[in-house]
């Protein structure tokens, strides 16, 4: 079990996995910022070959979800407003109001790939034909679902039970924050399609690979309770791993959620002989997985 491994791990060792840096947080999102300003710059100023800018413009703005994620465990900044903080500013791109996504992702990890209890299971979970397959690549459901998840929140009950009656009022007023700003860049559609070139079609290009990305996370790997089966470790590049902000270590970050982003490689090192679940990458991994698809 995982547990095991975490309780073997020195006190010393654990204290240092478990320091944040908030200097190393702020210098790998100074990076990411730095380069969605400069995809966001050529497509506004409409370089040579623009349109193909929005490719890499909609991956950068897609795995900010990795970034919110992060943020939802207060783990890439030592100052927890400073997380909180950057959590609300991705929330707008990823149409994902934070305070909600936080106690929703928190119930993943108790419940990591419970059929019955883990919330990214419900409904129609992980998809099992082509048609489903397809239809989750597409992102539909994920702008269908956080669409009408806002709408619930803004102005419908909010009884899911791994939200805290305490923080309603708080994700009440978040999700009618959002629906006014949408509004705004619904209105400045009227006056510039600028929005739709750099948030919108970039957006929905983007998605299907994030939703590559996150299926290997836990597609195929059994319900059981131990982090080290349940949850997949993808062997990647630096680039993806950059991008991800280290979430492709995904066993070690479930089998101990409080360590930062930055520690994710060491403590790889320390529980990769122990990993049950893990892909060479995510190639293969996709070719593994629709290679189980029902027609």
């Amino acid at each position: 079990m995982h547990t095991d491994i975490i309780v073997g791990i020195a006190s010393d060792t654990k204290a240092s996995l478990t320091q944040k840096d908030t200097r190393k947080g702020l210098r790998h999102l100074a990076v990411y910022v730095a380069a969605l300003g400069f995809a966001t710059a050529y497509i506004v100023l409409q370089g040579p070959f623009w349109p193909l800018m929005m490719i890499p413009q909609g991956v950068l703005i897609v795995f900010l979800f990795t970034l919110s994620h992060e943020c939802t465990h207060h783990t890439p900044f030592a100052q927890n407003w400073m997380n909180n903080l950057v959590g609300h500013l991705t929330a707008l791109p990823l149409i994902l109001p934070f305070m909600w996504f936080r106690y929703f992702h928190l119930a993943h990890h108790r419940f990591t790939n419970d059929p019955d209890r883990d919330p990214e299971l419900a409904g129609a979970g992980r998809p099992r034909t082509w048609k489903a397959y397809v239809l989750y690549l597409s992102g539909w459901g994920y702008w269908t679902g956080n669409a009408k998840t806002l709408l619930s929140n803004a102005f419908g009950a909010l009884d899911a039970p791994y939200l805290p009656p305490r923080q309603h009022g708080a994700m009440r007023r978040e999700a009618r924050v959002l629906l006014g700003l949408y509004a705004l860049i619904a209105l400045s559609l009227t006056v510039s399609p600028v929005a739709l070139w750099i948030w919108v079609v970039p957006a929905l290009i983007g998605q299907p690979v994030l939703r590559l990305y996150l299926l290997a996370e836990h597609g195929h790997c059994p319900p059981v309770a131990d982090m080290l089966e349940n949850t997949r470790t993808t062997y990647t590049s630096r680039l993806v791993r950059f991008l991800a902000w280290n979430m492709p270590y995904h066993a070690e970050h479930h089998s101990y959620p409080t360590v930062p982003f930055h520690q994710l490689p060491a403590l790889h090192d320390i529980m990769q002989p122990h990993l049950k679940s893990t892909s060479p990458g995510y190639r293969r991994f996709t070719k593994d997985y629709v290679q189980g698809l029902d027609s």
